[in-house]
């Protein structure tokens, strides 16, 4: 089972919308995924109320009650967990990490975001667990072409020493109607830069995972 920990110090940097669309993309009909939401902002819910179905699935759950919760997706077979975290670096997300095959961290590339990171990564490599940062929120490219408030934001990622995602996700409104809706980007708008931008996140969600479990049945 491939659990992804979605943890950031900072509110607002995309916790809630990466665990929804990553999990909407690993969410198959004969494997259901699992949402499990330790945020007491409940998010998540919203979001899978107004999205009417049952799949992807769905479980709030306190800090403690997480190995109970993990077991019991092991014993239905679940092959992707995504966790999302508190805005808070604290023992509940140390938990979450523990727990996880991979962790995710979302940033936005201000300055105020940013200084949050370190904090996050601490914490990560404290408990061994392989990470990367994922820039989100970002200023739509202009032909090929990143903006420099991205560049630095890379560049300030990897003075600290951590793996950033190559890619990057885009602010735009697109990802807001797809939430209200209770869908996934990829579902409001099959096709365009917000869906290939989260496909490419889940591609290397899913490579990082599946290389992390090699090394693991390895050792």
């Amino acid at each position: 089972m491939h659990i992804v920990a979605i943890a950031s110090q900072k509110g607002g940097a995309g916790k809630s919308t990466f665990a929804v669309n990553l999990a909407t993309l690993a969410d198959r009909e004969d494997a259901p995924a699992l949402l499990v939401d330790t945020d007491a902002q409940g998010s998540l819910a919203v979001w899978h109320r107004a999205r009417g179905a049952r799949t992807p699935l769905l479980v709030p759950s306190r800090a403690g009650e997480l190995p109970e919760v993990l077991e019991t997706a092991r014993h239905k077979n679940i092959e992707w967990v995504f966790i999302d975290g508190p805005p808070q670096a604290n023992d509940d997300v140390a938990g979450m990490m523990r727990a996880a095959t991979l962790v995710l961290i979302p940033t936005r590339p201000a300055v105020f975001d940013l200084a949050s990171v370190p904090a996050t990564i601490a914490l990560a490599r404290r408990l061994r667990r392989p990470f990367f940062v994922a820039l989100n929120a970002v200023p739509p490219k202009r032909g090929t072409q990143e903006s420099p408030i991205v560049v630095a934001a890379r560049r300030a990622i990897r003075d600290m020493g951590a793996p950033v995602w190559r890619g990057a996700i885009a602010q735009r409104a697109v990802y807001t109607h797809a939430l209200a809706c209770g869908q996934a980007v990829t579902e409001f708008e099959t096709s365009g830069p917000a869906s290939d931008e989260m496909r490419a996140l889940w591609r290397d969600v899913g490579d990082a995972a599946h290389a992390m479990a090699q090394h693991e049945r390895a050792g």
